[in-house]
């Protein structure tokens, strides 16, 4: 039997004092190669808030929680944990798995 394409979201929202926001900004950009082709990695982008221009976003999803969690061991992202000493306050991560219709009945809220 073959298990359902699990797909792990990860979003790391970023405040960054306006003074610091180049420094992050190319230190982010210079790890997006290394993030995309590292295994596992299905998409990462790097996005600007359009509200708040000390807000920075980076989205990366993973076909498994297995390669993520190898990748936290990677070099890349010892740098962008590194990175994450120019923000204003501590980075805020979410991470999401996606839901199928079968897993309708594991979410308690919905009715």
């Amino acid at each position: 039997m073959l298990l359902p394409f699990v797909m792990i979201l990860v979003i790391m929202q970023m405040k960054v004092p306006s003074e610091k926001c180049k420094e992050l900004f190319q230190a982010i950009t210079s790890l997006l190669n290394p993030i995309r082709t590292a295994e596992g990695c299905l998409r990462c982008d790097f996005f600007h808030s359009m509200e708040d221009e000390q807000i920075l976003c980076l989205i990366a999803e993973w076909d498994s929680r297995k390669n993520l969690e190898k990748n936290r061991k990677s070099e890349w992202f010892m740098v962008l944990r590194g990175a994450m000493h120019l923000l204003e306050e501590p980075c805020e991560i979410i991470s999401c798995r996606r839901l199928h219709l079968g897993d309708l009945h594991k979410v308690s809220h919905i009715r």
